[in-house]
């Protein structure tokens, strides 16, 4: 009998090394995610659909006099290299939270109906009120993205809520919104019109105003999402573990699709609905980092803008001189990815 504890003594000590080995990797691969980062940022204020020499862009930069190439630099390529930044970072953490909120590995950010709630308000507000302006257009968004997020929240049962009352609750917001907006479309070929350049999703009309409005939101979002990270880990282990574990499962789930609407409707707002983001990152992190919410919200928020970007870039490119916008960009890249997806097995839950 007494000999069987050295064993056991041996394999404790032995459990700190590698818990401590596998952090190290983790923040390995995050510091290598945040250098390609920063090389996708370079090559989308390089890259473009006119083409521009290294110096210039240089110039652009950091001499910038105003004219020619300094201009492009400047005034168009770096505004639209920041929303990216930006966008991509609250669009990948939107679709880590919404999957660990509804334990469904194939939700992303529109499940909540805040992609909807948005359109219709943008909608609304070209039809009714002639809003014709990206910067007129943000707060409208934005509103009606926090307006439906609150909606599913209270037709999800408020306090009562579970998982499957809120992915129910946005399906059917979506569903009766997405059906308004076709209808004033239809009635008013004007709305149609000017709608239709901000539902593809893209990063063309990016400048510094739009940028510091919707900046505060996205700052606010990823502050709270991150500091969700702890409660969401209970959270995935079940509502009756999670409770025994000292989790607050209505606060969670409330301040849970706050972030969500910050993050996605300021990014909506921004620049459109852009898909498939929220879906792909959160499952390529979770083949990097594990389970831990703790690592997939820091490497989603980091990944994110790498993929949205580099779309941007690509977007660029194989059209010269005109431009594919990032929104079709991701939706060609997503469908056979979310096609793997649904063919994998043990799908059901995370």
């Amino acid at each position: 009998m007494l000999v069987d504890s050295p064993p056991k003594q041996s394999a404790e000590p032995q459990s700190a090394p590698a818990s401590r080995k596998r952090h190290l990797l983790r923040a390995t691969g995050l510091l290598v995610a945040v250098g390609v980062l920063l090389l996708v940022c370079v090559a989308s204020i390089a890259v473009g659909a006119k083409s521009i020499p290294l110096a210039d862009v240089w110039h652009g930069l950091f001499d910038n006099q105003g004219s020619g190439n300094d201009v492009i630099v400047a005034d168009v390529r770096v505004p639209r290299t920041l929303l990216g930044l930006i966008a991509g970072a609250a669009l990948g953490l939107a679709g880590a939270v919404m999957q660990a909120l509804t334990r469904n590995p194939l939700a992303e950010p529109g499940l909540l109906g805040v992609n909807a709630g948005a359109s219709a308000a943008v909608v609304s507000a070209i039809s009714f009120l002639g809003v014709t302006s990206l910067t007129g257009y943000v707060w409208f968004a934005f509103l009606g993205a926090g307006v439906v997020s609150v909606l599913v929240y209270i037709l999800g049962g408020s306090r009562s809520a579970t998982p499957v009352r809120l992915a129910l609750a946005g399906t059917a917001a979506t569903a009766a919104l997405y059906g308004y907006i076709n209808a004033v479309q239809l009635l008013d070929s004007a709305a149609l019109e000017r709608l239709r350049f901000w539902t593809v999703g893209s990063l063309a009309s990016a400048d510094m105003e739009t940028i510091g409005k919707v900046a505060p939101f996205i700052g606010a979002g990823v502050l709270l999402a991150l500091l969700l990270a702890r409660p969401l880990n209970a959270m995935e282990m079940g509502d009756d573990t999670a409770r025994s574990l000292g989790a607050h499962l209505n606060r969670t789930r409330a301040l849970s699709m706050l972030a969500v609407t910050l993050l996605c409707g300021a990014a909506t707002a921004a620049c459109g609905p852009i898909i498939f983001i929220g879906l792909m990152i959160p499952h390529l992190v979770r083949s990097i980092t594990g389970p831990d919410m703790r690592w997939i919200l820091p490497y989603a928020t980091v990944l994110a803008p790498v993929l949205l970007l580099g779309a941007d870039v690509v977007g660029r490119v194989v059209t010269r001189p005109a431009e594919l916008q990032v929104g079709i960009v991701t939706a060609l890249i997503g469908g056979p990815v979310f096609i793997h997806l649904v063919r994998r097995k043990r799908m059901a839950q995370l």
